[in-house]
């Protein structure tokens, strides 16, 4: 009876943190889409647009290193609640309050806050889950980051329909009522180990822990590569093939759609055979089709194909690299080592965009960008096979003789 209670808890801890990650992402997407208004009424150069649109998403990145540490310390069920309440006033104060370009970007910065919501969730499924479930179980987690694309859907729509405080009165209506509700239903299991000592020295300590590193490159990869597309993906169908804004949008978000999608199917086969194996094949199927993208062949059949196979790839190596972090992370410290990783995944977006910009402004074209994603995708699956095994390997055996 105690088994079947403590699965019924599982599933809804991990129902519960899943829609935490979600609403929460939501939030922390608000400004993106609507990036270009905010440009035209403020009178902001190109420049000054797209920092506000990165600083959430900096913050949000940067700031899942700490409130991953927190999670070890305090738990799920105090973090979420207080990080979702916290998202409620950034989210208040850009919709109704900020009017200047320096007001934006200050509630840009505390709008962050939102994206570190990955890194309570993380640690608040692994702990209910055994370690053959937890990477299925983290994948359908990871559904949560749909959150992005909610909002990329939605935002503008309900703006032009209803008015510029609409969205955020909506977002920040069911952040209360997710707030409420998690504080009620979300529990951490009895029991689960409490870190000691201070902030500083456990990351610190993590941070030198050899798998923090490996994961970090991983994911930097696998979930930094989904970042850039769905951020330059519109920009890259445009210059090169000449679509309209709407179709180019509409394509991308196919694309974002089926990486959220495989992120599951990355997890429950990494349960099945290793998240390693996973890894090594979606990042061999990267670096081939980065390739294929690189030759800029007709848009439908081929480079439609190439593309769809790039977002799978990307959305299974996302779910596989959080299977193999609950493998390897001592279990008082998976807030942290989800924190670290988690910040590494998200700052990996942000350069493959300011990459492929220069390169097409220095030659009028994507195909060396698309040949330098071939390399570093073939790179990291060689460093999948030989260090990253041999760690994981090493880990599996620690764990078997105790």
């Amino acid at each position: 009876m105690a088994e079947q209670s403590d699965g019924r808890i599982a599933v809804r801890v991990l129902v519960i943190a899943m829609l935490g990650f979600l609403v929460n992402f939501w939030a922390w997407a608000l400004i993106s889409p609507l990036g270009n208004s905010y440009g035209e009424a403020l009178g902001l150069t190109g420049v000054q647009q797209s920092v506000l649109v990165a600083v959430p998403v900096i913050v949000g990145s940067l700031g899942r290193i700490p409130v991953g540490a927190l999670t070890d310390k305090f738990g799920s069920r105090r973090m979420f609640p207080t990080v979702t309440v916290l998202t409620i006033l950034p989210v208040l104060f850009i919709g109704f309050v900020a009017e200047t370009y320096a007001a934006m970007l200050v509630g840009g910065f505390f709008l962050g806050l939102g994206g570190t919501a990955f890194a309570i969730g993380v640690p608040a499924v692994n702990q209910w889950f055994a370690p053959e479930r937890r990477g299925t179980a983290l994948g359908l987690f990871g559904l949560g980051m749909g959150g992005t694309a909610i909002s990329a859907f939605t935002t503008v729509r309900i703006t032009d329909a209803y008015g510029p405080e609409a969205p955020f009165i909506l977002v920040a209506c069911v952040l209360a009522v997710y707030a409420v509700a998690s504080a009620l239903l979300l529990r951490d299991k009895p029991g689960r180990p409490v870190p000691t000592g201070s902030f500083l020295a456990r990351t610190w300590a993590t941070a030198r822990i050899p798998a923090t590193g490996q994961l970090s490159l991983l994911y930097a990869l696998g979930f930094g590569g989904f970042v850039a597309f769905s951020v330059y993906l519109p920009t890259y169908l445009v210059n090169a093939y000449d679509l309209t804004a709407a179709d180019a949008a509409a394509r991308t978000a196919g694309f974002v759609v089926l990486a959220v999608a495989m992120r599951p199917v990355g997890g429950t086969l990494s349960d099945r055979v290793g998240p390693v194996p996973v890894l090594l094949a979606a990042f061999v199927v990267t670096g081939v089709l980065a390739l294929v993208a690189a030759l800029e062949l007709p848009l439908i059949p081929l480079a439609t194909i190439a593309f769809l196979g790039l977002a799978a790839a990307l959305g299974a190596a996302s779910g596989a690299v959080f299977a193999l972090v609950a493998q390897v992370a001592p279990q008082d410290k998976v807030g942290a080592v989800t924190g670290i990783v988690g910040a590494a995944g998200g700052l990996g977006g942000f350069f493959p965009p300011l990459v492929m910009g220069a390169v097409f402004d220095l030659v009028g074209d994507y195909s060396l960008g698309y040949v330098l994603l071939a390399v570093s995708s073939l790179a990291v699956a060689w460093f999948t096979a030989g260090p990253v095994r041999r760690a994981a390997r090493a880990r599996a055996d620690a764990t078997a003789t105790h």
